[in-house]
């Protein structure tokens, strides 16, 4: 029984192997980044004996952005002797800070022990 389950330890730790390396070749190639996961991807879960590997789909995240000071565009309207004249300028306006929505590329996120 001992002899089996060591068997089968050895087993799925060469295939997870076998996978994240196959995995990382296709990282190499400029073709297989650009290219979409399969739809089977996002339930693939490899392990080994150092952690779990599982694919993350892309998704919004949330960010803090800290306050900062921006330059903005202003439009002034005078009126001259019948006609308005319009005036552009800029203006530095600080902006307090403030979350944003960013988009996360799919990716695979491993989790080490």
């Amino acid at each position: 029984m001992i002899a089996s389950l060591r068997v089968r330890r050895l087993a799925a730790g060469a295939a997870a192997t076998g996978l994240m390396a196959g995995g990382a070749a296709l990282g190499m190639t400029g073709v297989a980044t650009a290219a979409p996961a399969p739809a089977s991807a996002a339930t693939v879960v490899t392990s080994d004996h150092h952690g779990k590997c599982h694919w993350e789909k892309g998704h919004w995240e949330k960010k803090w952005v800290k306050g900062h000071w921006e330059k903005k565009p202003v439009h002034h309207k005078t009126w001259h002797n019948g006609h308005w004249e319009h005036h552009h300028s800029f203006k530095w306006v600080h902006v307090p800070g403030h979350w944003e929505h960013h988009w996360v590329k799919g990716h695979w996120e491993c989790h080490h022990r």
